[in-house]
């Protein structure tokens, strides 16, 4: 028997990157169904049709869309038992030029759609008499954040209130919550943030995992996998946990 025997998961934000890795995982341990959500149709589209999953486009400025999602998908699937949060944006914006219309871009598209997603899953495992596992993919920018991160920062250190906030409200209804805060990753989305905003080179993913402590970058497929253990019965009644998953400790300072 694997893991994830009859799974049915639906991973927002699982057409690249460390959402697809995790809806890719799922699938290798047993998942009956999984659907990966996204804004681009044709890459959506290929990369369900890649790991075997199913595919619905989705817009995460638009809550409505996000909660709309989870009640299809559980309809296409017969049932959800698992809920990945791991889409976002990182638009930057410092504490000095960040504008009221970047904040709400922000705060909609990594909190406020995630709690609504929450949310009608809950509903949905609730009515349904089912158990639920939820992962919100957080950051190591919850403890602080770059000052050009000020949005993102805030919006993921609220979603780290959520995660907990709902953990400890879903608990009685066998609904478990946890959260994953992820260092510098290697994605494809990293590579087109580091060339959008910082004018990296082709060579900028060797030259940063040079000077990182283990010689590399965070890889999606490690981060996957505690992923898919967090969404599995073999975690047991493990709720409200966020694991910093990172090669840097929040908190320590040069030796």
């Amino acid at each position: 028997m694997k893991p994830h025997d009859g799974t049915r998961a639906l991973v927002i934000g699982g057409t690249q990157g460390l959402g697809l890795a995790i809806a890719e995982r799922l699938l290798s341990e047993g998942a009956e169904a999984v659907v990966i959500t996204g804004r681009d149709g044709d890459k959506g589209r290929a990369a369900a049709d890649r790991i075997g999953a199913q595919f619905m486009p989705a817009d995460l400025a638009d809550t409505d869309a996000i909660t709309a999602c989870v009640a299809e998908a559980a309809d296409r699937m017969g049932g959800l038992g698992a809920l990945v949060n791991a889409a976002a944006i990182t638009d930057r914006g410092s504490i000095l030029d960040t504008t009221p219309e970047l904040w709400d871009r922000v705060m909609t598209a990594n909190t406020r759609s995630p709690f609504f997603a929450i949310q009608a899953a809950a509903r949905v495992a609730i009515d349904a008499g089912a158990p639920l596992s939820v992962v919100n993919i957080l950051s190591m920018v919850i403890h602080c954040g770059q000052s050009f991160l000020a949005p993102y920062s805030a919006s993921k250190a609220a979603l780290a209130n959520v995660t907990k906030n709902a953990a400890q409200a879903l608990r009685s209804h066998g609904i478990r919550v946890n959260g994953i805060a992820c260092g510098w990753m290697d994605t494809p989305g990293e590579d087109a943030v580091q060339r959008k905003y910082h004018c990296a080179g082709d060579d900028w993913l060797a030259t940063a995992e040079a000077a990182q402590p283990f010689g590399m970058l965070v890889k999606p497929a490690h981060v996957a996998g505690l992923a898919a253990y967090m969404l599995s019965p073999a975690s047991g009644v493990m709720t409200g946990a966020i694991v910093d998953f990172d090669q840097n400790v929040s908190g320590a300072y040069p030796e």
